[in-house]
């Protein structure tokens, strides 16, 4: 813990009481940081999800490659 803070055990309700002191600016701010939590939670768990040792560089690219020629070969017959 960095020096000059404090960890306290507060309920929900009290918690909620004290954003609901803060001013309209201060909420605005507590609710950015909120979102960017839930954000990068929600992004670590995607790129958990997906996560695999099967795909490497190589099959990426020939994927990319075999798209590519379809999208090409779409525009070309339109």
């Amino acid at each position: 813990m960095k020096a000059g803070t404090y960890n306290i055990d507060l309920e929900f309700s009290q918690i909620l009481d004290l954003v609901k002191q803060l001013s309209r600016k201060e909420k605005l701010r507590l609710s950015k940081e909120l979102e960017k939590e839930i954000i990068d939670i929600k992004l670590t768990s995607l790129l958990k999800a997906f996560k695999t040792d099967e795909l490497d560089q190589a099959t990426i690219d020939r994927e990319v490659e075999i798209v590519r020629a379809e999208l090409y070969a779409k525009r070309k017959g339109k």
